[in-house]
């Protein structure tokens, strides 16, 4: 993709390029509006079949499961237990990815006639992963087979413990794959190097849909009816884990939302509510809907309190039950919002205090903090201040400071932790998030450490936020009904981003405070065209006192509002600057 970049006073603005002739030739081909040939032009759609592919995923899309690595021996494994009638323990992970990826192995297990006993980790007595408390109490219910999903390829000693107890273990994962896999009886994961699978960004949930949807052929029992069954854990799982939708996750995260909107569990339909989110008023669950509102609610069980509430209320057939869990999950997130607000702002005040947003990298650690929750504070630092951010809970138990990381392109955080190995107890993950431990001497040196290796990997430019649009467009080409035809292009997440738009030489006509003075409502016109809704979340300083109307070119979302069963176009600002000419 050709891109062309403009240096604003707050970010640096990446705009594609268009090809006129592709996008005339694409619009014609498949009857779609310019723009939105523009788009698919730009994401790598230029031909036809992928295009209408990409606009229209098909189940009938998805990979056959028998492709799966070790796919033959997990099978063969579970349907031996099921014969045998042994006990299956499933083991999963506390976040929403773990849990649903435990639902859908219980649910699905129990219907195809096994014995399940299905367990999640309690975050702050287990840690992540298999703790050996959970196979000691597999091994003392007598379960003979031990069955991962969204964990396990790391846990080399537990699963060795698990088999020296006389347990089959078969690993579900979709976690990277270290120097050395665990000696488990089967490793179904797509990040093996020796994985034939065509698509490896599955989440856990995904893995363990895929391989259940196999058994299910095996069986001879009916696809569609399973699909339709556990497309809505699936698709939770993986918007939630914020795995790139794109390929099969495309699939799994469209049809599951539209199985998510009429869903029959009744766990769901209580979260939702607690949620105020109710698809049977006409409008349909998105993946901002996941991301925002469900997923933050199941995953505050697992930050807070026990991941075992979560997966309750995912198995509950009880409508009363679903009710009062979802309740208690409810207030258990309102503790989550306030204690990670406190957490917020103690960290921005440490981080303006000591001046470390003048450094590469910020590490900043208390004891009072949370430690499921410094993940999500460490991603605020990052945000305000556009620099790799560890956020650490102390224990002063232990001595030991314990966090997580968030990251900005170019500095790859596992890299720089296996880097300064010898500082830390333990530590990894990926490129833009991760996690890590070390001891209370060694606190300096680890931000030394940290800010060494950014000196040497990053350029002043690297710390410019970035703000990107696809697209040069005038107001003419964005009508509403192009704006409505781009909603073909949902899910939006990672890898595949709700598009943005660069408009020149927009005239603000009028600014008005919402009851949020952080937000304002606006009236835009571009060259003496129609008038135009838009409205600036978290801009009321920006715009406030600004002379009117005031010319500008701005990044904007087209969003399609609807009230009262009327639907118009608002322009959702994302950065603006002043009017080039």
């Amino acid at each position: 993709m050709t891109e062309s970049e403009i240096l604003g006073p707050t970010a640096r603005w990446v705009v594609g390029e268009r090809n006129e002739l592709a996008e005339r030739a694409l619009a014609q081909e498949i009857g779609v509006p310019a723009v939105l040939a523009a788009l698919l032009v730009q994401r790598g759609y230029s031909d036809a079949d992928a295009a209408l592919a990409y606009l229209n995923p098909r189940v009938d899309g998805l990979h056959d499961p028998r492709l799966l690595p070790d796919y033959e021996l997990a099978v063969a494994a579970i349907l031996g237990a099921r014969e045998r009638g042994e006990l299956i323990f499933v083991h999963g992970d506390y976040d929403v990815d773990g849990v649903t990826s435990a639902a859908i192995f219980s649910r699905f297990l129990n219907i195809i006639g096994c014995k399940v006993h299905t367990h999640v980790p309690h975050r702050m007595k287990e840690g992540y992963g298999i703790h050996g408390s959970a196979v000691l109490a597999a091994k003392e219910l007598g379960a003979k087979l031990f069955l991962t999903c969204d964990c396990g390829i790391g846990a080399h000693e537990q699963i060795a413990e698990a088999r020296e107890a006389g347990m089959t273990v078969v690993v579900t994962d979709h976690h990277h794959v270290g120097p050395e896999m665990p000696n488990a009886h089967a490793i179904v994961n797509p990040h093996r190097p020796d994985s034939q699978y065509p698509f490896q960004e599955l989440s856990g949930a995904g893995v363990v849909f895929k391989l259940c949807a196999g058994i299910t052929q095996e069986l001879g029992h009916n696809a569609e009816g399973y699909y339709r069954a556990f497309f809505d854990l699936a698709a939770l799982g993986t918007i939630a884990d914020v795995m790139p939708l794109v390929g099969e996750n495309r699939i799994i995260a469209r049809h599951g939302l539209e199985r998510l909107s009429e869903t029959k569990k009744v766990g769901l339909q209580a979260l939702m509510r607690e949620a105020k989110l109710d698809p049977t008023q006409g409008k349909p669950l998105k993946a901002f809907n996941v991301s925002f509102g469900l997923g933050p609610r199941l995953n505050a069980a697992g930050r807070v309190d026990d991941a075992a509430l979560a997966l309750r209320l995912l198995l509950t057939s009880d409508d009363h039950e679903a009710g009062e869990l979802a309740h208690q999950i409810e207030q258990v997130n309102d503790a989550r919002r306030k204690e990670q607000q406190r957490i917020v702002d103690e960290a921005v005040e440490m981080v303006v205090a000591k001046d470390l947003a003048a450094k590469g990298v910020i590490v900043v650690g208390s004891e009072g903090w949370h430690a499921g929750l410094v993940g999500i504070v460490a991603g605020r630092l990052v945000e305000q201040f556009s620099r790799p951010a560890f956020v650490l809970a102390f224990d002063p138990n232990t001595r030991i400071y314990k966090g997580s990381a968030r990251s900005i392109a170019k500095f790859h955080l596992a890299e720089a932790i296996h880097a300064h190995s010898d500082l830390f107890v333990s530590g990894g993950g990926h490129a833009m998030a991760a996690g890590c431990s070390f001891s209370e001497d060694n606190l300096e040196r680890v931000s030394a450490a940290l800010n060494d290796y950014a000196d040497r990997v990053l350029t002043p430019d690297d710390f410019i936020p970035t703000v990107r649009a696809d697209l040069e467009v005038g107001s003419d080409e964005l009508p509403l009904s192009v704006a409505e035809s781009i909603s073909l292009m949902e899910p939006f997440g990672i890898e595949n981003p709700a598009p943005t738009f660069l408009a020149r030489n927009v005239s603000v006509m009028s600014i008005r405070p919402t009851r949020n003075p952080e937000h304002v409502q606006l009236k835009l016109r571009q060259n003496e065209g129609l008038m135009l809704d838009g409205i600036g979340f978290n801009m009321g300083a920006r715009f406030q006192n600004l002379p009117l109307p005031y010319r500008t070119d701005l990044i904007f979302q087209a969003n399609v509002d609807e009230w009262k069963g009327i639907r118009s176009l608002k322009w959702n600002i994302k950065d603006f600057v002043p009017a080039a000419s």
